[in-house]
């Protein structure tokens, strides 16, 4: 029988930009990961873009599944993707302007009674456990290349004496507007951000579940820290530890590793804490 977990902890921000969606009556599952413009924007009650991203996507996909519940998930992505761009409209952004758009990345699944059906975009990702403690990355961290150059340049500021958080952001700053600027385009990454070409960076598929024991969906706050030089973005690694031991207490030594290093010069990262969110199915 089919049982799961799901945890979603703040970061060091004031909000948190995570979103994620559990309905166990349709078993569609899946998490969010929203990033705020470049260009500060907040709504008159305070929230950020990333913010409104990820709740807008969430929403928008969990009411779809009220009213069609077979709908293709890549179809859902889709139909939040335009949903944000009306949102964004509305709100005066301008939408040609890849610095001010709200994003958001997503990772989904929809379990049937012998597979699973997936989606993702952006930096979420899945990961499959088997009874065999095989573990397999289903989904390709899209933002990787770009993230690891930027904590790349972030490591070279520190070397050159930088010591607080905000010099070492304004020295990667150009890198990050770079990245952002690569959205949906072949030399960078799929994102859901209006753009109507996020479509064309869907990654979306169907596993079978023979001898599948467990699933993770997790956004990318729950990647371990890690040193200079070390190797990044590891999700098989994540899914690993989280198996040995629990999500909540993965979570709390994450937590435990930022909060020792608030400047982010041991290891390299944009913000002290950023927000996590992850599933936890077994099968």
């Amino acid at each position: 029988m089919l049982q799961f977990k799901h945890l979603s902890v703040k970061g060091s921000s004031e909000l948190n930009e995570d979103a994620l969606v559990a309905d166990s009556l349709r078993n569609v599952f899946g998490v969010i990961d929203g990033a705020t413009s470049l260009s500060p924007y907040a709504s008159a009650d305070g929230k950020t873009g990333g913010y409104l991203a990820s709740r807008l996507v969430a929403s928008t996909i969990e009411g779809a599944l009220q009213r069609e519940d077979a709908m293709p998930l890549p179809d859902l992505l889709l139909m939040a993707n335009r949903a944000l761009r009306e949102e964004m409209l509305q709100a005066g952004i301008d939408v040609k302007r890849k610095e001010q758009l709200w994003c958001a990345g997503a990772a989904f699944v929809r379990i049937s009674s012998c597979g699973v059906e997936y989606a993702q975009t952006g930096d979420c990702m899945i990961v499959a456990i088997y009874r065999d403690d095989t573990v397999r990355v289903i989904t390709r961290d899209q933002l990787a290349e770009i993230d690891r150059e930027t904590y790349r340049l972030w490591a070279e500021g520190v070397s050159l004496g930088l010591k607080a958080r905000g010099e070492l952001w304004a020295y990667v700053k150009s890198q990050i507007v770079r990245g952002r600027q690569s959205a949906n385009t072949l030399d960078g990454y799929g994102v859901l951000n209006g753009d109507p070409s996020a479509g064309c960076f869907l990654e979306f598929g169907r596993l079978n579940r023979n001898h599948l024991k467990s699933l993770l969906l997790m956004t990318d706050g729950l990647y371990m820290p890690k040193r200079a030089g070390e190797p990044l973005f590891d999700a098989a690694e994540t899914a690993g530890i989280i198996r040995q031991s629990d999500l909540c207490d993965y979570m709390k030594q994450v937590i435990e590793i930022e909060e020792s290093d608030p400047e982010c010069l041991v290891y390299p990262r944009v913000k002290k804490s950023d927000d996590k969110t992850a599933i936890w199915i077994d099968f």
